[in-house]
């Protein structure tokens, strides 16, 4: 008795679903942060590349978003090539992004209006292939949405990082939604480190890893990036033990 035809649309359909989740696919890259710490704890010793990530900021850095924004740019500055970040308004500051590694002059910006056009816009990018990341300023990332940004990044292999903020704080609880993000990070303003002189000292944030792919959650107190686009290990952080440097197994 002969084996039954398959039906080409069954089949067309399996390797679809087989794309999205990630079977059979080749290993991907990944961008270590230079961090023993931090590299350590994550699948492959560093962020994932050609795959979307999450970051947003955490207390009011949700609706401001300027330590997740410079968190991204950290990660994209230490990518070779332009990077397209998409907007939904003009609010994008550049002397920012400068400090933590990535100048103006390797940053495409795109005023999109609204969440529609800006994940558009970001899709568009991944698909192109030439770039060295795409950042996207949006609110809302459905689950549908992101499987097409995540399956957009894996075939171009360009890293998508959704830069998640809100225009009240109350909306900030979709953030808890699922998606198809390689990871979730979240980060929190901390006080700067002291000097012994006076003046400010290096930034410091709370970089959560709230969700990835095949490992563990986790929390750091973390130098913000530099104008290299790598973060720092806060002395005391790096003298003490690893409870008192801030790692939280989230449960």
């Amino acid at each position: 008795m002969s084996a039954p035809r398959s039906d080409p649309a069954l089949v067309a359909l399996r390797q679809r679903i087989a794309a999205i989740e990630g079977d059979h696919a080749p290993p991907l890259a990944a961008l270590p942060f230079g961090l023993s710490e931090l590299d350590r704890r994550l699948p492959k010793g560093g962020l994932a590349l050609g795959c979307l990530h999450e970051v947003a900021g955490g207390g009011n850095g949700a609706t401001d978003g300027a330590a997740a924004a410079c968190f991204a740019a950290g990660i994209a500055a230490r990518l070779p090539g332009q990077v397209l970040w998409c907007v939904t308004q003009a609010d994008l500051f550049a002397p920012g992004l400068e400090q933590a590694g990535l100048p103006s002059g390797r940053v495409i910006h795109v005023e999109a209006g609204d969440d529609t056009s800006v994940l558009a816009c970001m899709e568009e990018g991944l698909r192109h292939g030439s770039l060295a990341a795409v950042v996207a300023d949006v609110a809302r990332l459905s689950m549908t949405a992101s499987r097409r940004l995540h399956l957009a990044a894996k075939t171009s292999g360009t890293t998508g990082i959704a830069l998640r903020r809100w225009r009240r704080l109350s909306d900030a609880s979709d953030f808890g939604q699922p998606t198809a993000a390689m990871t979730r990070w979240r980060v929190s303003v901390l006080p700067s480190s002291p000097l012994p002189v006076p003046g400010l000292g290096r930034a410091r944030w709370l970089v959560e890893l709230l969700r990835a792919r095949a490992g563990e959650s986790f929390d750091l107190e973390l130098e913000a990036c530099d104008g290299t686009g790598h973060l720092g290990l806060p002395a005391d952080v790096a003298g003490g033990s690893a409870a008192a440097a801030g790692w939280h197994a989230f449960g």
